[in-house]
């Protein structure tokens, strides 16, 4: 089953709408982080796309990414609670709600208006190149699988 199209309007209408469900004092429904460390969390991906803030992986760690975690990370099927995370995605301080909240919207927003066909082949900062659809898989997985964890 094909996951919404992150890239088309009406799908990053109904994320932004999920988003702005999103309250400071919201519980999770599992994990450790608060919702603006989730925020913050998530944002972590596009800053990997659109910012040079985190560290490249070596050849050897990128090798290992690409090998046998990539799959996994731009299929279809959705990700199970309480998965590890990579250590970049890893948020232990305290967040401010608002100013993550921004951000993520600015991000999604921006990656709508890029569009899919600025994605295709478009290198991806630890699984080397991937189609849009990965892309898609990636993006959507990730924003779907923390809303949920807010019951957003």
């Amino acid at each position: 089953m094909a996951l919404p199209d992150i890239f088309s309007k009406d799908v990053c209408d109904t994320i932004v709408a999920r988003v702005n469900k999103l309250t400071p004092q919201l519980a999770s429904q599992w994990g450790k982080m608060n919702v603006a460390q989730m925020l913050a969390h998530s944002n972590v991906t596009y800053e990997l796309v659109y910012t040079n803030k985190h560290k490249t992986p070596g050849m050897l760690m990128k090798f290992i990414l690409k090998s046998f975690i990539k799959k996994n990370i731009v299929n279809e099927v959705p990700y199970k609670n309480n998965l590890r995370t990579a250590p970049a995605f890893i948020i232990a301080d305290e967040r401010e709600f608002n100013t993550e909240k921004k951000r993520l919207l600015e991000f999604i927003d921006k990656t709508r208006q890029l569009g899919r066909s600025h994605f295709e082949g478009k290198e991806s900062h630890s699984f080397g190149k991937l189609t849009a659809q990965e892309w898609n898989n990636l993006f959507y997985k990730h924003l779907d699988h923390h809303l949920t964890q807010f019951g957003a």
